[in-house]
C-alpha cells in the first residue's frame, strides 16, 4: 500500500496523499467527474517505486486571487495597468494504488 504518490497534472508535479485536496490549473473535466492523472512515482514504508495508479475527483472550478501587473517607463509618460485571475480546479485525491 502506497502512502503517497507524485503525480503530474497541468504541467506541474504534486506530492499527494489519499483524501488530500489540491488546487491545480483548470482541468478539462466537469465537477463530479473522476480523473486519473499521470503517476510518476509512489512511495511508502516499502520504498519508492515507479508507476502505480491514482484516482481523483474534480470538486469545483474556482478563480485564483486577482493579480495586478503595472508597467512603467521612467521619463516616457508610459504606464499600463493590467490584471488577471487564474482559472483553477479544486481536486480531491480519492485513491492511490501501488
Amino acid at each position: 500500500m502506497a502512502d503517497y504518490a507524485v503525480i503530474a497534472l497541468g504541467g506541474k508535479q504534486y506530492r499527494v496523499r489519499e483524501g488530500e485536496r489540491i488546487v491545480v490549473d483548470r482541468v478539462p473535466a466537469e465537477p463530479g467527474d473522476t480523473i486519473s492523472p499521470t503517476v510518476i512515482a509512489t512511495g511508502g514504508a516499502e520504498g519508492i517505486s515507479d508507476g502505480g495508479s491514482v484516482t481523483a475527483e474534480v470538486e469545483e472550478h474556482v478563480l485564483g486571487p486577482k493579480i495586478t501587473v503595472f508597467t512603467y517607463r521612467a521619463k516616457k509618460d508610459s504606464k499600463r495597468k493590467m490584471g488577471h485571475r487564474s482559472r483553477l480546479s479544486r481536486v480531491r485525491i480519492t485513491g492511490i494504488g501501488g
